[in-house]
């Protein structure tokens, strides 16, 4: 993966006569590209350089880390307040990253490969200072209650800036393991470059994970003020099982593959189906990763286990692209949705992952000609890469609204942000001082658009109906996040390389849904996993002219191993259901049943009337 850097620079002198490439709705993705690196030095803190583009901010942040005895200045602000969060930081540099190391070369084409890098380096950087020692992780400046209780530039904060750190009496295995998979895959970015520097964050990349490894636990059983805001729902098996498929790329070492084949039952990387990825669950790109080192030829001994790896990798891929058995919803005008609250991040994410392993499954030996056998039909590289246009068409304005979710790109765009900084005229316009209440009163209410254009910003998107209301005050779609915009780097750059061929038009048609029949009873097995699911129908009656059914389902651990952290998802459930608890991702067992032993049974049930609900394994640890 690592690139030949140098070469690529020289390339830049060809950014004035490069045509770039648009889409069928006329998109130029190299424009949005450059809004979209932008956006990353909107959200700076520490002393801002010279060459600073965004000059509506200043200097801000500049006492952090000193009441706690270390320099914390610099990285970045995570969204439309002013805390730094390490966690999704982290992330939004690993996938910064990532999209610099597979599509460098067309970021350098339009001029933007030495500004992608700067903002990775503005991360690492922090992270740097961040670990000070090889035992002990700053993952958080700044308190969300806080922070949250005030309106104010970051130029004026007057809230805690407190920090809060990660040690072997405080473990963090999520935050210290994504941080690792940060620091390995910025060092693959500079290894050409700078080679002093990339060894100094492979070496800083290789303490972390043995830190994380070693002392394990939730980082936000540590860090409690983050558990409101950045809560770690998918435990850390998937962040260490991230780092050591990280170090494995950036050191071609057995040692991390080998723990990747090693801990795939035990930390969930063979045993996670999940369609959704982003800051807290990294399955998917964990699978992924193992899918290309299979396709490439790198797996040596452990073939067979990152075959299964490849499966779930090629489950979200099915998923996403609406092939699947089990299939991401989509709005009428078929943007991908998982939720109210910043849905986008879910796409541009996901955008990124589909974008790669269709190129991955184009370009690699041993791809069997590229195309996935998904359960409702093959899913063929330039269809994925298709479908993944009309995503970021609709983000760039091509929906039911015609409104661009990407600030600044376009003729209608969000121009009420929520966002501290772009809705408070400019430091450098006013300096006078905005107190936490006078931010409040006098300019959150405001009903004109922000005085600052916060260039590049991806916001939290419309509603499952394709609504979406412009108002500083809709948090849940207004507010955007350096991890929304963070995968869509790499995605951009592939589009305006693309130059108009092979990629073909893509119809929003909704997925194709495997149908129901109503049956007395049915039992599945999901390949690869150890737990058998069997429905039955126990009880029917009829009311209001509706026939209502009551199914008890049974599961049971078929493997000699038991079963741990399970997670089900339950769809087109119409009903009440009882004897499973609600989760982050789907339902888990009951507090009072931790894990389910082999041979062992979990028995829930559920009332509507119609077809059965669809149950699914999404998770699991098998230990």
């Amino acid at each position: 993966m690592a690139m030949n850097v140098i070469a690529l620079l020289g390339l830049l002198a060809l950014a004035s006569v490069v045509r770039t490439a648009s889409g069928a709705g006329g998109h130029d993705y190299a424009s949005a590209l450059k809004k979209t690196i932008l956006y990353f030095e909107a959200q700076r803190s520490g002393v801002l350089p010279p060459n600073q583009r965004i000059t509506w901010r200043e200097n801000s942040g500049l006492f952090d880390g000193k009441a706690n005895g270390v320099d914390l200045v610099g990285g970045y602000y995570d969204a439309g307040d002013n805390v730094k969060f390490g966690l999704p930081m982290a992330f939004t540099v690993t996938m910064m990253s990532w999209g610099i190391l597979e599509y460098g070369r067309q970021m350098a084409a339009v001029g933007e490969l030495r500004n992608a890098m700067d903002a990775v380096k503005w991360g690492t950087d922090y992270f740097i200072k961040a670990h000070p020692e090889p035992e002990v992780l700053y993952g958080e400046v700044g308190d969300g209650d806080t922070d949250h209780g005030c309106w104010q530039r970051p130029e004026d904060m007057s809230t805690s800036r407190q920090a809060f750190r990660i040690d072997p009496q405080n473990p963090g295995s999520d935050l210290a393991g994504e941080t690792a998979a940060a620091m390995a895959a910025a060092s693959l970015v500079f290894r050409s470059t700078y080679p002093g520097y990339a060894n100094l964050l492979l070496q800083h990349a290789k303490e972390l994970f043995q830190f994380a490894d070693k002392y394990r636990g939730k980082y936000d059983a540590s860090i409690t003020v983050a558990r409101n805001y950045y809560g770690s729902f998918s435990g850390y098996g998937d962040e260490l099982l991230w780092a050591a498929a990280w170090l494995y790329e950036a050191t071609e070492e057995g040692c991390y593959l080998e723990y990747m084949a090693r801990n795939g039952d035990a930390l969930g990387g063979t045993g996670w189906f999940i369609n959704q990825f982003g800051w807290d669950v990294k399955y998917p790109g964990v699978q992924v990763l193992a899918a290309k080192f299979l396709l490439q030829g790198r797996a040596g001994a452990h073939a067979a286990t990152l075959q299964r790896y490849r499966q779930n990798a090629e489950f979200f891929v099915c998923s996403c692209v609406g092939k699947g058995a089990v299939n991401v919803p989509r709005t009428p005008g078929g943007m991908m949705y998982h939720q109210r609250w910043n849905n986008l991040q879910f796409v541009t994410s996901a955008s990124f992952l589909l974008t790669v392993y269709a190129d991955y499954a184009t370009a690699l030996p041993g791809s069997g000609g590229g195309a996935l056998r998904c359960p409702a039909g093959a899913a063929r590289p330039f269809e994925i890469l298709a479908f993944v246009r009309s995503q970021v068409n609709y983000i760039l304005g091509d929906n039911p609204r015609g409104t661009s979710y990407m600030v600044g790109y376009g003729a209608s765009f969000p121009r009420q942000v929520h966002h501290r900084g772009a809705s408070i005229v400019s430091v450098r316009t006013d300096p006078s001082f905005v107190s936490c209440q006078e931010g409040y009163s006098a300019w959150y209410p405001r009903q004109a658009g922000n005085p600052n254009v916060l260039e590049g910003a991806i916001v939290g998107g419309p509603d499952e109906y394709d609504d979406f209301a412009d108002e500083r005050n809709n948090y849940e779609q207004t507010e955007a996040a350096t991890y929304n915009s963070a995968p869509l780097l790499g995605v951009l750059a592939r589009l305006a390389g693309a130059c108009g061929t092979g990629l073909e038009e893509y119809q929003l048609h909704p997925p194709e849904e495997a149908t129901a029949n109503q049956t007395s009873s049915s039992r599945l097995r999901q390949p690869s996993s150890p737990i058998e699911i069997e429905q039955n129908v126990t009880r029917t009656w009829a009311m209001r002219r509706a026939t209502y059914y009551r199914y008890s389902v049974t599961l049971t651990n078929r493997s000699r191993k038991t079963v741990r952290e399970l997670h089900l998802g339950v769809s087109e459930l119409r009903g009440r259901l009882w004897g499973l608890d609600k989760a982050r991702y789907g339902y888990v067992p009951p507090k009072w049943l931790p894990a389910l032993r082999a041979g062992k049974s979990l028995r829930f049930v559920y009332v509507q009337h119609g077809t059965p609900a669809n149950v699914r394994v999404i998770g699991y640890k098998l230990l």
